[in-house]
């Protein structure tokens, strides 16, 4: 069985969550260069801000597809709590397109 097409806030969605892991991968690397071989304090500086305005527009998307794709509780809950630790908004964009939930409505 084809599955239906991702809705543009499904794609949305998607782009977002790959951008906040990616953040985060370059938050950890920073984290490392200023703590770990204390050479420079740059990486934090700048991904930082990145993270922080990915992991806020994640979460602003998120609820905009909770709101236009009609996402039962569950979902929205969490691909909230997907954002805290490093690298799960993947797995669970991953567990809501396969569900269904990024694409195109009825």
């Amino acid at each position: 069985m084809m599955q239906k097409p991702l809705s543009p806030t499904g794609k949305l969605f998607r782009a977002i969550a790959l951008i906040e892991a990616l953040t985060w991968a370059g938050l950890l690397i920073g984290m490392w260069l200023k703590y770990g071989s204390q050479t420079t304090d740059s990486g934090v500086w700048l991904f930082g801000r990145l993270h922080g305005a990915a992991f806020l527009a994640y979460l602003v998307v998120t609820i905009i597809a909770w709101g236009k794709l009609r996402w039962p509780l569950w979902a929205v809950l969490l691909a909230i709590f997907a954002a805290i630790p490093p690298f799960l908004t993947i797995p669970v964009e991953i567990l809501l397109r396969r569900r269904g939930l990024l694409h195109l409505q009825d």
